[in-house]
């Protein structure tokens, strides 16, 4: 599986984040570009604990029983609901943002799990390194693939 922790993977991740261009257009919802440079930030905040967000109740209750077909199996459905502190309704600096981003999927993949210093996910619970590294990849990858990268 896919790791932003695993250098091949990480490189490919900026190998697409490059591409992406004030132009780029979204295949399905809402968000416009400059939106979704700034969102893919979010998660990766979460885990380094820069962005602290609540357990919730449904997080609690249901996080861990799906964990693992999440990461294993599913992914992020195309419209998939998003954590209300993930939402982004300005306009971002484009350049700002792709800059921003391409920093810290370069951080993740440099610095590998030593970057982690929220074990606890707000919805699947406690999570390994690995499950980390898994979980920003498949979030980068579904975004990227969102603008046709």
């Amino acid at each position: 599986m896919a790791n932003i922790f695993i250098t091949e993977d990480y490189k490919k991740l900026l190998t697409r984040l490059h591409k992406i261009s004030p132009e780029s257009q979204p295949l399905w919802g809402k968000m416009n570009v400059s939106q979704m440079l700034l969102h893919c930030q979010k998660p990766l905040d979460v885990a380094t604990g820069k962005l602290v967000l609540k357990h919730g109740l449904i997080g609690w209750l249901f996080g861990k029983m799906i964990k693992k077909s999440f990461l294993k199996k599913l992914g992020f459905g195309k419209n998939s609901p998003t954590a209300p502190e993930f939402k982004i309704v300005d306009t971002p600096d484009f350049e700002k943002e792709k800059a921003t981003l391409i920093g810290l999927v370069t951080e993740f993949g440099e610095k590998g799990p030593a970057v982690i210093v929220n074990k606890k996910h707000p919805f699947f619970g406690l999570m390994t390194d690995e499950e980390w590294g898994m979980l920003q990849y498949i979030h980068l990858d579904h975004h990227l693939k969102q603008f046709g990268q």
